[in-house]
């Protein structure tokens, strides 16, 4: 693995958000949206409940929608910077000029995991601040917890990011929505605005054996002052392991069969 051509994809990643408004906007139009949505529907729901003479149990611990919608645009925006550097060589017609160059598959994918993580950056150090800004909510305030759970949703965005762009190089454009919708196929799942035991029982285990499950519980448990359980933590990564490495294989298969059908060089002429 050599880490010059590592860093000069990234560069030529990075390079397209200098020039190109859309880019840019597209990175915080979306993020900020969610933010201001959620943000107003938690400060309704708390001026709600104080206005009754005996609010709710638990009631003082809503603000966890807010910290839900950050931790899951870090999830989104993982999987979307993998799959999208991917399809920003299929639309500028380069994908033949990549492959082509002495650039190994680990080295294209090391790349587009560097340019996603500085995508997150940038989006949710915005969020942070807007989200301290407007409602007074402190994401570090969870401390030393905030780490390992955004390694842990870093790690199984990328996993999905590999999926879906072994996906689209073996089905080609036709399956190009599954850059946008393969992460919301699984958020009814991962109990990202609600705990699991909301969920119907048949569905739980399911429910379990999605590494982000863990980590939006985990938060929930931070933020009622618990602490980080030990099991949540070990949970999300055992399952983002056993994901990433099952991801990385499915990509390499998928990037064999591509190759073998000559499959890489119709998705630049379609």
């Amino acid at each position: 693995m050599s880490w010059p051509r590592i860093r000069a994809l990234v560069l030529r990643y990075t390079f397209l958000y200098t020039r190109s408004i859309p880019r840019v906007t597209e990175l915080f139009f979306w993020p900020i949206m969610d933010l201001l949505v959620w943000g107003y529907v938690t400060l309704y729901l708390q001026r709600l409940y104080a206005a009754q003479d005996t609010p709710p149990a638990g009631m003082g611990v809503i603000t966890f929608l807010l910290g839900a919608m950050i931790f899951w645009d870090i999830l989104y925006r993982a999987q979307q910077g993998t799959t999208l550097a991917f399809l920003e060589d299929i639309w500028a017609r380069n994908l033949l000029n990549i492959f082509v160059a002495p650039i190994r598959v680990s080295e294209f994918i090391v790349a587009t995991y560097l340019v996603s993580l500085l995508r997150i950056m940038v989006t949710v150090i915005v969020l942070i601040a807007l989200a301290w800004f407007l409602y007074a909510f402190n994401l570090f305030a969870l401390g030393f917890s905030l780490l390992p759970l955004f390694i842990n949703l870093l790690f199984m965005g990328w996993a999905l990011g590999m999926i879906t762009t072994g996906l689209i190089m073996r089905w080609g454009q036709a399956a190009e929505a599954l850059a946008w919708g393969v992460p919301f196929l699984i958020q009814p799942l991962a109990a990202v605005f609600y705990p699991v035991n909301v969920l119907p029982v048949w569905v739980q285990p399911v429910a379990l054996a999605i590494p982000a499950t863990h980590v939006f519980e985990g938060m929930r448990a931070v933020l009622r002052g618990e602490g980080l359980p030990g099991q949540y933590l070990f949970w999300a990564f055992a399952l983002n392991f056993v994901y990433v490495v099952a991801a990385a294989g499915f990509f390499r298969f998928m990037y064999e069969s591509a190759r073998r059908r000559g499959l890489l060089a119709k998705l630049v002429t379609q």
